[in-house]
């Protein structure tokens, strides 16, 4: 017997078929909901009774779903594997019994989640800690206290117990407002800031993507405060009337949010080159390129990103530790070709 339909206590999301809907509910429910759910989840829900297709209850995962259909489907939390540990190389920048500084290649998956149980930096962290990691970032992200995007490179520390992730948590929460944490980032831009050096006040909350952020206004529900300093490093391809093909800048933050340099640099016409997300109207722009630039622009497939600078106290000692990491390969060919572009504009 199905259990009964009940949305007290759970997450009720309410979906309205398109005119492409057709076929099987649990198909469709699948491609619908995105990486959140397996078919395999989707079928048991349908069998426990949390599915309704205009408001009458259904059973059967082979149930037909049409055009304008309402599907109304309760979902629990979803359980999480417990992660193992895997052996993932780790670039090692520094480590003691308290914490451990690593430099993050683009690709890899900072913690844990749908789509990515596996292969993440915390697998990685476990095959190579152990048990030493700090448990307050639960489950899915012991010892994390900050995280970077997939394919964003950089300096990372991670916390290898409880005493050093609060530490480290507190200094992150400040962001260096009233100690020594710093966070800089290195960011291959399109064209050229209208300022070379200003700050970038704009809030941000979900946008009308589940993945993506965007800026909204502060009395929106979901707005956080965010804030973003940056200063142009260095121009290509020049133009008389000051412009540039291209630029590199150097963004520091005074907030974290999600997506927060990205967001905010699109936001003001100077998008990541590279960006999947936040960059595609500028996708055009290569065409002003010479050949042997374009080749390597066009062949770039993430967003220009590193965090090469992350300071911050030491959660024993209170010592202040500085790292730097250059630029990946990537990223330094990009530039290479970006110089040239400079050389051949004079």
């Amino acid at each position: 017997m199905s259990a009964p339909f009940s949305e007290a206590g759970a997450d009720m999301k309410v979906l309205i078929a398109d005119e492409s809907a057709g076929g099987r509910l649990d198909a469709w429910l699948t491609a619908a909901l995105g990486d959140e759910f397996s078919r395999s989840r989707i079928q048991a829900l349908v069998k426990q009774g949390m599915v309704r297709i205009n408001g009458e209850a259904v059973s059967e995962p082979k149930a037909k779903i049409r055009p304008g259909d309402e599907v109304r489907v309760v979902l629990p939390e979803p359980e999480d594997p417990e992660p193992k540990g895997e052996d993932i190389p780790l670039q090692v920048l520094y480590e003691d019994d308290d914490v451990i500084v690593i430099m993050k290649p683009a690709g890899l998956v900072v913690h844990p989640g749908a789509g990515n149980w596996t292969g993440t930096l915390v697998n990685a962290l476990i095959h190579h800690c152990g048990d030493t990691l700090s448990g307050i970032g639960g489950v899915k992200r012991p010892g994390i206290v900050h995280r970077l995007d997939k394919e964003t490179s950089g300096v990372m520390v991670v916390a290898k117990n409880d005493i050093a992730h609060r530490h480290l948590a507190a200094q992150f929460a400040d962001h260096g407002r009233t100690g020594p944490l710093e966070r800089a980032y290195m960011a291959l831009v399109w064209g050229r800031p209208r300022q070379l050096k200003g700050t970038i006040d704009a809030p941000l909350g979900r946008s009308s993507a589940r993945t993506k952020r965007a800026v909204k206004s502060i009395e929106s529900g979901d707005a956080r405060e965010a804030i973003t300093h940056f200063e142009v490093v260095e121009r290509f391809g020049e133009q008389a009337d000051g412009t540039a093909i291209a630029s590199m800048v150097e963004c520091r933050l005074e907030t974290g949010r999600t997506h927060q340099i990205r967001v905010h640099m699109a936001h003001i016409g100077n998008p990541l080159i590279g960006d999947p997300e936040y960059g595609t109207a500028f996708k055009t722009k290569v065409n002003r390129l010479s050949d042997g630039t374009k080749a390597v622009v066009g062949g770039f497939h993430r967003q220009a990103l590193h965090a090469f600078l992350l300071q911050f106290e030491h959660p024993a000692s209170g010592r202040v530790m500085r790292f730097e990491a250059p630029l990946p390969d990537d990223m330094a060919q990009l530039l290479s070709a970006l110089r040239n572009e400079k050389r051949a504009a004079k």
